[in-house]
């Protein structure tokens, strides 16, 4: 296929359309229909399509937190099966996939207590395509372990001339001296093994290195560069991480390294085997660039794509371990610089095929290449997944992300920009009610994302996407201290600079006034740090918003940093926020006091990532001074709220105070 020739003639098979039945069970109290459709969590993620490209295996939500993989067959009754089931509490299913259309691995995540302290975890198990045989492929714990094991292993190459076997980083825990026989396990550190899946029997590729944090192999089964995070020698993690490659030769070498707190040196993010070459980025002029680096003496470097606007953020591949095809970057969209022509033509003709599902995406493929699974969406469509067939040609719609959103009219989102107080232009997006044109008239939202090193794009999202349903024209603001723009525009980040930042958040309320949004109906609603950028907006300018929402804010700085101790991770948080009269100054629990609008926030108890003592010890502060407000707390839920149950409830929170609030 090459690009201007007609499309070939493409069927459109809708195969999965049942999958509401394991759909949450609803709350006990019914959410509104609005609410309940937007809250779902999403039927389809981290889809995987098998070597012989006949079953797909996704993430599907059950009741509350639970999850559910399943397993689909695309072939005759495309019936889909259950094979593995998470809790949610503490475990989370986050993926599975094939190592063979017989066997697949999955990967567990929660946070747990440990001797009073709560610790993050992950776990692989590999499990048969019916359900049965399900073993864990991390070292297996032992009560004489000396350490804790967080974090078992990576899958570092999928092997797929076999799919017998896998590259595994592997977390080896030594063990105390034991009574008895028995040897105690002296090995540690984080070693590479070869895994049968069927017998389990490890082979080592990689003895366990105390320095070593993570590999990138060649995609062949061959390990080219280590990670080495050091400690500053008191257990706590420098900001300094410290690469190393293995020539053809072999033998480890000084490679680059990376200080996160600078923002300086070379990140390798993957290994072309064909080219004996690493892709990594580097910064040029001030932002980052995709460089590829031969793996030799010298290390020569050549610049692959750089662009004058947004950093370069990653490469682009077929599926988790295929080709290197193409580099990606954000500006006002997502956008692809293709190294493949194959699939760039492919690419444009599948676009021109389904030509209102722009962000087009080669999730997996099969062993052969002759079928891809594609990830086709857009701002106002939920995304859906197709199979291409390349020897028919043929693109088979198999399932929809959000099913309980198919055919609800929903709002497109447009790129913006609008001039801060010292002038400068903040890139945004804005999200009007289906049908309007312009904001007059209507009841306004600015929605900072959280981070704050992130950043929002271009797509759907559903709190924004539910908003505008109920009539809102929604802003979001990538401020000053956003990802993605560059040095000059991190800036100081969002805590140190959270004057420039929070500047750059209430601008753009005073912007939706200016384009017509009514002043008296301004509400600013955020999550995380965007939960602390509605509360310190508040602070700063009392009477520009008429109403908060803050979902699992923060609300204290110090606070942020005293969460941080006791583990390794301390220093890092607290050199990221600083120290200093900005510690007071830039918390809305040290000013509640200035706040004027009511407020409403949400909290899970088991949020890892923003403890609920925030929300709580903010709440108190704001009885205390006597302003109006509200703490839904949602129990042994985390960061992210996973439960279509518990979205929905918010959800309906939200409408109705917003409407009490504003005169909806």
């Amino acid at each position: 296929m090459t690009e201007g020739n007609p499309a070939p003639m493409f069927r459109i098979v809708f195969v999965l359309g049942a999958l509401a039945l394991l759909a949450a069970a609803p709350a006990a109290a019914q959410p509104s229909r609005e609410a309940g459709m937007f809250g779902a969590r999403e039927s389809a993620s981290s889809v995987d399509l098998s070597p012989s490209g006949r079953y797909v295996v996704f993430i599907a939500p059950a009741a509350g937190a639970s999850s559910v993989a399943v397993i689909a067959d695309l072939h005759g009754s495309a019936q889909a099966r259950p094979i593995l089931r998470s809790s949610g509490n503490p475990d989370h299913l986050r993926w599975c996939r094939f190592a063979s259309d017989a066997r697949l691995i999955c990967s567990t995540s929660g946070v747990a207590e440990a001797n009073g302290v709560e610790v993050p975890y992950s776990r692989l198990v590999v499990i048969d395509s019916d359900g049965g045989n399900l073993r864990q492929l991390g070292q297996r714990a032992s009560a004489y372990d000396t350490r804790l094991r967080q974090f078992d292993g990576a899958i570092l190459d999928w092997l797929p001339d076999d799919g017998r076997a896998v590259l595994m980083a592997r977390d080896y825990v030594p063990e105390g001296e034991l009574t008895g026989s028995r040897m105690s396990r002296r090995l540690e550190g984080l070693g590479v093994d070869r895994i049968d899946l069927e017998t389990l029997r490890a082979t080592q590729v990689l003895p366990p290195d105390r320095r070593a944090s993570g590999y990138l192999t060649d995609g062949r089964g061959n390990v080219r560069i280590m990670r080495l995070a050091r400690s500053d020698g008191d257990g706590q993690d420098s900001s300094r991480t410290f690469y190393q490659y293995r020539g053809e030769s072999g033998g480890w070498r000084d490679f680059s390294s990376y200080d996160s707190r600078t923002r300086e040196g070379m990140i390798p993010i993957a290994v072309d085997g064909a080219s004996n070459s690493a892709y990594v980025l580097r910064k040029l002029d001030g932002r980052f660039a995709l460089y590829r680096v031969r793996l030799e003496e010298g290390l020569p470097s050549e610049l692959v794509y750089a662009n004058e606007e947004v950093d370069v953020d990653d490469i682009v591949r077929v599926g988790r371990s295929g080709p290197i095809i193409g580099a990606t970057f954000a500006d006002e969209v997502r956008r692809t610089i293709w190294f493949d022509p194959r699939y760039r033509d492919l690419a444009q003709t599948l676009s021109r095929a389904i030509p209102n599902l722009p962000m087009i995406d080669f999730a997996a493929a099969s062993r052969d290449g002759t079928k891809l699974l594609v990830f086709a969406g857009s701002d106002d469509d939920p995304g859906r997944y197709y199979v291409y067939d390349s020897a028919a040609p043929a693109l088979n719609e198999i399932m929809l992300v959000r099913p309980e959103l198919e055919g609800v009219t929903l709002a497109n989102v447009r790129p913006v920009s609008y001039p801060s107080a010292d002038g400068v232009s903040v890139p945004s997006y804005l999200t009007l009610p289906p049908g309007r044109e312009d904001a007059r008239g209507l009841p306004a939202i600015v929605l900072p994302h959280g981070g704050p090193s992130s950043r929002d794009e271009w797509g759907f999202d559903w709190l924004p996407q539910f908003l505008a349903n109920r009539g809102y024209a929604v802003l979001q603001p990538n401020f000053r201290g956003s990802e993605g723009y560059g040095d000059e525009w991190f800036a100081d980040n969002g805590f140190r600079g959270w004057q420039t930042s929070i500047g750059d958040v209430t601008a753009g309320g005073r912007w939706l006034v200016t384009q017509g949004g009514d002043p008296q109906r301004l509400a600013i609603v955020g999550w995380s740090y965007g939960g602390y950028a509605a509360l310190q907006s508040g602070v700063v300018e009392p009477d520009l918003f008429k109403a908060i929402v803050a979902i699992a804010p923060v609300t204290d700085f110090a606070m942020t940093i005293r969460e941080s101790e006791g583990y390794s991770n301390y220093r890092l948080v607290r050199d990221f926020i600083g120290s200093g009269p900005h510690l007071e100054q830039g918390s809305p629990l040290r000013n509640a006091a200035r706040i004027r609008a009511p407020v409403l926030m949400f909290h899970g108890t088991r949020d890892f990532n923003v403890r609920i003592a925030q929300a709580r010890e903010m709440q108190s502060a704001l009885e205390a001074a006597g302003r109006p407000s509200r703490l839904t707390v949602f129990d042994e839920l985390e960061h992210g709220l996973a439960d279509s149950a518990a979205r929905a409830r918010m959800l309906d929170e939200i409408a109705e105070f917003l409407d009490a609030s504003l005169g909806g």
